[in-house]
C-alpha cells in the first residue's frame, strides 16, 4: 500500500487518484495514518466479502 502526506495528496490529487485506482492509499498527517483512499471496485469488494461473512439475518435489505 502506498502512503502519502496530506499536502502532497492535496497538491498532487489527480496522481492521488491515479495510483488509488491501482492500489490503496494511506494519507497521513504529521506522520500519522488518518484515511485511507481506494477505487470504487475495491470498495465493492470488501464489501461484498464483508457482507458475506455475515449471516442472514444479520445481512441489510436489499
Amino acid at each position: 500500500m502506498k502512503t502519502m502526506s496530506a499536502k502532497d495528496a492535496k497538491n498532487g490529487f489527480g496522481r492521488l487518484i491515479d495510483i488509488a485506482r491501482a492500489e490503496p492509499v494511506t494519507i497521513e498527517k504529521h506522520g500519522r495514518a488518518v484515511v485511507v483512499v481506494m477505487s470504487v471496485e475495491e470498495h465493492a469488494r470488501l464489501c461484498k466479502e464483508q457482507e458475506s461473512r455475515l449471516k442472514p439475518e444479520e445481512r441489510p435489505d436489499e
